[in-house]
């Protein structure tokens, strides 16, 4: 017996011719790509897990994640040049990366390593004098202690200072402040069978003892290592003292120096400066006790006393008289057209250890002003790049990369890319 279909079974039939029809005409003007195997439905595609067919791997670079949106009212592309324009539109983006490695690189190794503008080492245009600021204790972080040290590496017979202050952690506001003990002892990663034991020192604030003036609420304390009880000892020494704040809060903390007891080498002095290469040749003066490689470093101020460059030295050193040579490259000079004189100050260095703790033997650096220049003009000094063998191997390797680009989409877009400059 005939059954008439049901409603729901009408609305069935009357949408597929439907959506066959639209699917064939999405497919003819190329807004649906045919899907592998299309051309011959017959030729057996790659399998994949459950037996679905997939898409070949791609030849050449990788394929963007998703083909370029067409723009509105422009004529329809075919699969063949979205597929053109995917390809053109990541290889612009792959060409301008290897323009920008190259010029990065280009530019950043304009000058030697050992000869470098100041700015790029704001953390060293002056030796390291470290502050900090710390809760007085854990359990009385609304008390800060404000806490600074002239120096982290002390030699032979140097003295160091440290100063401890107090002041409210919100507000910054100074608070009654008083260093009421303190000792030096070995660090605890240092501390061996037999140790020193730890040697009382004073903190004040009175004007005396290295402090600069009483009643500023600054406490001021010195050590000599090498006069007070460690002269025997090299490595890490640590200062810890305790603080009674804003009359009667307690809390501590430390400071920790790094001390050796006799210099590797000294030096003498001496400096003497010659134009070499192109480039301006400060070689100071070293007597060495120790052989071994030393790295030394120096900074240069121009004439009104404003920095100029980071000069770095490190090189294998014999025993007996030698010479630290600190380079002011041609081309910086050039560029930065300092006034001269310039002065070369604040000269300091290790000798490096390659095995045990510490690192490094130290040198007593020579503070302040070392040295001052003749009053050259810039003509004399030269113009060109640095230039090494490591340089210009991988200026050429990035210089491929972007070739390798330039030519790809010169082919892509039927006409020579514009090469970089």
């Amino acid at each position: 017996m005939n059954q008439r279909p049901s409603r729901r079974g009408r609305w069935l039939l009357l949408l597929v011719p439907l959506v066959l029809g639209v699917g064939g005409v999405l497919l003819s003007v190329g807004l649906i790509r045919p899907g592998p195997g299309a051309a011959d439905s017959s030729a057996p595609g790659p399998e994949v897990s459950g037996g679905t067919q997939a898409e070949p791997p791609p030849r050449g670079p990788a394929r963007p994640s998703a083909l370029p949106a067409q723009r509105p009212g422009q004529p329809a592309l075919s699969p063949e040049e979205l597929e053109r324009e995917a390809q053109r539109q990541l290889w612009e983006k792959r060409l301008e990366r290897a323009r920008f490695t190259l010029d990065s690189y280009r530019k950043s190794t304009r000058y030697p390593h050992e000869s470098r503008p100041i700015e790029e080492h704001p953390d060293l245009v002056y030796p390291q004098s470290p502050e900090r600021k710390q809760p007085l204790d854990k359990d009385k972080r609304d008390i800060a202690l404000k806490l600074k040290q002239e120096k982290v590496y002390v030699v032979g017979d140097e003295v160091v200072r440290f100063f401890v202050g107090c002041e409210n952690a919100n507000s910054g506001q100074p608070l009654p402040c008083e260093v009421h003990s303190a000792v030096a002892r070995e660090a605890p990663h240092m501390a061996q069978a037999g140790q020193a034991a730890p040697v009382p020192l004073d903190f004040n604030d009175t004007g005396r003892n290295g402090d600069e003036m009483a009643g500023d609420g600054m406490w001021t304390g010195s050590f000599q290592p090498s006069r007070q009880g460690f002269a025997m000892f090299e490595g890490t020494l640590r200062v810890e003292f305790r603080v009674r704040a804003n009359g009667s809060a307690e809390g501590g903390a430390f400071f920790d120096i790094v001390f050796t007891p006799a210099a590797p080498a000294t030096f003498t002095g001496r400096v003497r400066e010659v134009i070499e290469k192109g480039s301006l040749q400060l070689y100071v003066g070293l007597q060495v006790r120790k052989p071994g490689r030393y790295v030394m470093a120096g900074r240069v101020d121009d004439e009104a006393g404003i920095p100029l460059a980071y000069l770095e030295f490190n090189e294998e050193l014999e025993a007996g008289a030698r010479e630290v040579r600190f380079e002011l490259f041609g081309l910086l000079l050039h560029d930065k057209k300092p006034d001269f004189p310039l002065r070369l100050r604040d000269v300091e260095g290790f000798l490096l250890r390659e095995q045990g703790d510490p690192d490094r033997e130290l040198v007593k650096g020579l503070y302040g002003s070392v040295h001052a220049t003749q009053p050259y003009t810039l003509e004399r000094f030269s113009e060109a790049e640095w230039d090494s063998e490591q340089r210009r191997r991988y200026l050429e390797e990035y210089a491929r990369d972007v070739a390798e680009a330039e030519g790809v989409l010169g082919g892509l877009s039927g006409q020579p890319a514009p090469r970089a400059p």
